[in-house]
């Protein structure tokens, strides 16, 4: 008798995804900011972006799971060692990037 097949359900099998716009003020451009917070997505598997704005900000669009989203909030509200981050406001948004679930975490 063949051995049976077994698969592990895929995360968009398991969990619903969301996406989230997360906008980070403070001291968070030019202390690794955008690079900490690419390594601290992947970790926990959320796919999408962070870039700096011009007034000093830095925008972090996160594709992933409510669990997942909700550790990278608690990580931004506190960034990489040289940050001092005054606030994090986050929006949940429409998916509207064809491909960003399946292109990583970028840095912009």
């Amino acid at each position: 008798m063949p051995a049976k097949m077994c698969r592990t359900p895929s995360i968009t099998e398991r969990d619903p995804l969301y996406a989230r716009l997360f906008t980070v003020t403070g001291r968070v451009q030019g202390v690794w900011f955008r690079d900490s917070t690419r390594r601290e997505a992947q970790a926990h598997g959320v796919t999408g972006y962070a870039v700096n704005l011009a007034n000093g900000d830095v925008e972090v669009l996160g594709y992933g799971t409510r669990d997942a989203l909700d550790h990278l909030h608690a990580w931004l509200r506190k960034g990489p060692p040289l940050a001092a981050v005054t606030a994090v406001t986050v929006k949940t948004v429409d998916f509207d990037e064809p491909g960003l679930a399946s292109t990583g975490f970028t840095i912009r």
